[in-house]
C-alpha cells in the first residue's frame, strides 16, 4: 500500500468486496490529484471468497478497467513471517498455523488462476517488493484509458462539482411545455423525438459531438485520468437527459471506461 500510495494511488485497505461498486461511485475517483485507486482484499473480510467473483464480473461488465495483483510466498517464508510479526493467520484461529495457511491457499487458487498479476514474494525484502510494486504502479497508469463520465443535470439544482465540460441546452425546444410529455423524461420515445427531430437540435448534435470526437482524444494523450461531461437544462429531466444519452451513445468504445448519470431525472418539480 505505501508503494502504491507513493505513485499517486488512493488505498483501502480491507475492504468488503461487496461494497466496492459502491466506492467506485464516490466522487473521490475524479480528484485530479488521484492518479489510480488501489484496494486490498483479503480472508480478513469473512464474505470475501463468496462475493468477490460477482463484483468482479460485475465491473468487468460496466468497463472498469483494473488490474488484480496476487501476492503469495513459500510455506516456510510465510512460517517465518508470522513468527516474527506475531499476527495471527485468519484461518488458524483453532488449528495450526500451517494448516491454516494450506487452506487458505487451496481457497485462493481460482482468485489466483484469474489475477493480472502474480508475484512471489518469497525471495523479496520489503524494499524490494515496494520497488516492484511501485514500478507495476506507474507502468499501469501509463496504459491506463481515461475514463469519461457522463452526466445530466438540472441548472435549477446546481451545476455538477468537478465538471471538465459543460454544455448548456436551454436552446433547443423545452418539452415540460407540452402537456402529454411534461409528466415524462428524457428516456421516454416521445420526449426524444420532440427533442431531436427539428434541424437545430441535428446540427448542434453534429457540431458538438465532433469537437468531442476532436477534444477526447487529445485530453487522452494528455494523460487525463478521468474527463466528466456535463448536459444542463432548466430542470435535468428531459432535454439534459436526451442530449447526454446522444452523446453516451456516440463516443461509447469497446475498451472505453464510460459511464451514464442522469442526476436530477427523478426530482418532482
Amino acid at each position: 500500500m505505501a508503494a502504491l500510495e507513493d505513485a499517486g494511488f488512493y488505498c483501502v485497505d480491507n475492504l468488503p468486496a461487496e461494497l466496492l461498486p459502491k466506492f467506485l461511485e464516490l466522487p473521490i475517483q475524479r480528484d485530479a490529484n488521484i492518479q489510480g485507486l488501489a484496494v486490498v482484499m483479503d480472508l480478513r473480510e469473512k464474505r470475501f471468497l463468496s462475493t468477490y467473483p460477482t463484483v468482479v464480473d460485475e465491473l468487468r461488465q460496466k468497463n472498469y478497467s483494473f488490474e488484480i495483483l496476487f501476492l503469495e510466498a513459500d510455506e516456510t517464508v510465510l512460517l517465518k513471517r508470522y513468527s516474527e510479526t506475531r499476527r495471527h493467520h485468519p484461518l488458524a484461529q483453532d488449528k495450526p498455523l500451517l494448516e491454516g495457511i494450506r487452506e487458505e491457499k487451496e481457497l485462493l487458487e481460482p482468485l489466483k488462476g484469474s489475477a493480472s498479476r502474480v508475484i512471489d514474494t518469497s525471495e523479496y525484502n520489503i524494499h524490494a517488493l515496494k520497488s516492484i510494486i511501485f514500478d507495476i504502479a506507474k507502468s499501469s497508469l501509463e496504459t491506463m484509458p481515461m475514463r469519461i463520465h457522463v452526466i445530466s443535470f438540472g441548472f435549477k439544482h446546481g451545476t455538477p462539482p468537478d465538471t471538465d465540460i459543460m454544455m448548456d441546452v436551454r436552446f433547443l425546444a423545452n418539452p415540460f411545455f407540452v402537456s402529454h410529455l411534461k409528466s415524462k423524461n428524457g428516456r421516454d420515445e416521445a420526449v426524444k423525438h420532440f427533442v431531436l427531430n427539428n434541424s437545430l437540435a441535428t446540427e448542434f448534435n453534429y457540431k458538438f459531438q465532433d469537437l468531442l470526437n476532436f477534444l477526447i482524444p487529445l485530453f487522452e494523450k494528455e494523460g487525463k485520468a478521468y474527463l466528466t461531461i456535463a448536459i444542463g437544462c432548466t430542470g435535468g429531466q428531459h432535454r439534459s437527459v436526451v442530449i447526454a444519452e446522444a452523446i453516451y451513445e456516440n463516443i461509447k468504445r469497446p475498451g472505453r471506461p464510460i459511464s451514464i448519470t442522469h442526476r436530477d431525472i427523478d426530482i418532482q418539480t
